[in-house]
């Protein structure tokens, strides 16, 4: 250890009401409604019900961000599902939450984010197929590592960056939507037959398996809902920025959401939708011709913000589990100078970039939509707990129980319908690996055993890191 150690710090509230609401719509809005429309098409099988699986996946996203925000008034704390099923149900169900987060949740989003980039950035130069594996994997790395960069130099630089992408992604959806409305004046065509009453539902695909599987799809999309409750102490007046924040970007992401996939499909046929690699080129070939490309450029915008969000939010809960001591010290330490949880946010790309060389978009969303929804499940229960057994702990905000109940009810469906309907073997792995957690949890967390590597290691990175820990009573 140095002869004088750094002085205890803290991370500033840096995050208003636009930060806010950028920091959840900003997430939200990126690789999702350019990536899913033809998944969700394709697995549910009509026009119809899968405008229908988009607005209720809306509806499922602002009511568990509802009931998330009256958690946060309760757990003033920052850490997402962490945090609170730490206060709530204790240590070991917590780490579990943590450690699949950590590993596989953040670390898988900010891959499919940045592929999204990649895909959006490639197509122009592959007019005619799809751009090589290899470099769009390359291309996704160089994205990670920029986003890396600039959320371990400075704070506000990423907040910026969160808002300045939002603009241009909602004048982007925009485009699509005004392009839509105006094909649709013009238009007699087949193509609007498709999204009369009538004709809509044809071919609707009602299995259990079909409809988890398209809400998993959907529901990617608005993934960013809870991005909020992930950074709580970095947020000014979080009582009323919340609330706000969460009612107002929901409300926009789901409003546009459905217009655009209206567009979407008054301008190409479900065949064509389902067909392409990425639906916004498409889109912008069929309404701008030569200029095309210019929706590329746009998604490639949108994703890159989401993924700018999902990185901040991810690199806080590494932050938060290990200053609860269930991650190595170094990650519970932040940069003495810029205030910004460099260690978490650096652990968080290396394992990013891993998880970058096998991946693909589909199978990704859906094994860790998954997992996701244990642990939002497992936390709206906690909300559920909360208001019956100690309704006189001080709330700000406050839902009615049948919101979260009904998230909840949702989530077990989600966690369920796929197994029961479609059993597949990659289900089962990915159960037996949050559980393999137990492996670390028990020596390392429980009994709080620590090499003395370890120890020097931690001492080695904070000097060279210029890294200290946190001192929460600042």
């Amino acid at each position: 250890m140095a002869d004088k150690e750094p002085q205890a710090l803290k991370m500033k509230q840096e995050i208003g009401l636009i930060g806010g609401i950028s920091f959840i719509s900003g997430t939200m809005i990126g690789s999702g409604i350019f990536m899913s429309p033809q998944f969700i098409l394709a697995i549910i099988g009509s026009p119809g019900a899968s405008l229908v699986i988009w607005a209720l996946s809306g509806v499922v996203a602002l009511f568990a961000a509802l009931s998330y925000t009256e958690l946060g008034t309760v757990i003033p704390e920052s850490g997402g599902e962490f945090i609170y099923i730490l206060r709530i149900y204790g240590s070991c169900p917590a780490f579990f939450a943590a450690y699949t987060t950590i590993i596989v949740l953040k670390p898988f989003g900010i891959t499919v984010a940045a592929l999204s980039v990649a895909e959006y950035v490639m197509a122009p130069f592959y007019p005619d197929c799809h751009p090589p594996e290899l470099v769009v994997k390359c291309a996704a790395a160089v994205t990670i590592l920029v986003v890396t960069i600039v959320n371990v130099i400075n704070v506000r630089v990423a907040i910026r960056i969160q808002v300045i992408f939002l603009v241009a992604k909602v004048l982007a959806l925009t485009v699509i939507v005004t392009g839509g409305i105006v094909k649709l004046v013009q238009s007699s065509s087949v193509i609007v037959e498709n999204l009369k009453v009538e004709n809509a539902f044809k071919g609707t695909q009602y299995s259990f398996s079909n409809l988890g599987l398209a809400f998993y799809q959907g529901l990617w999309a608005y993934a960013g809902w809870y991005n909020l409750n992930y950074v709580y102490e970095e947020l000014k007046r979080p009582e009323v920025n919340l609330p706000r924040s969460v009612i107002i970007a929901v409300s926009l992401v789901t409003g546009l959401y459905l217009l655009v996939n209206v567009s979407y499909l008054t301008v190409m046929t479900p065949k064509e939708l389902m067909s392409s690699s990425a639906v916004a080129v498409t889109w912008g070939n069929k309404v701008f011709g030569s200029w095309g490309w210019i929706m590329s450029v746009a998604a490639a915008l949108s994703a890159f913000g989401s993924l700018n969000g999902s990185y901040y939010s991810g690199g806080r809960v590494c932050f938060v589990a290990a200053r609860e001591g269930h991650m190595p010290d170094i990650l519970a330490m932040a940069h003495v100078h810029r205030l910004t949880p460099s260690p978490a946010l650096i652990f968080t790309t290396i394992i990013s970039l891993l998880v970058l060389i096998p991946g693909d978009f589909q199978s990704i969303v859906n094994y860790t939509s998954f997992s996701a929804w244990i642990f939002y499940g497992i936390t709206l229960s906690g909300v559920i707990y909360l208001k019956i057994k100690k309704p006189e702990l001080p709330r700000s905000y406050r839902v009615p129980i049948i919101l979260p109940i009904l998230v909840l009810l949702a989530a077990i469906c989600l966690v369920l319908a796929p197994i029961i309907d479609d059993p597949q073997i990659e289900y089962l792995y990915m159960t037996l690996f949050i559980l393999s957690g137990a492996i670390i949890y028990i020596p390392f967390v429980h009994y709080k055993l620590c090499p003395k590597l370890l120890t020097k290691l931690t001492v080695f990175l904070q000097l060279f890191l210029e890294v200290a820990p946190e001192d929460k009573n600042l």
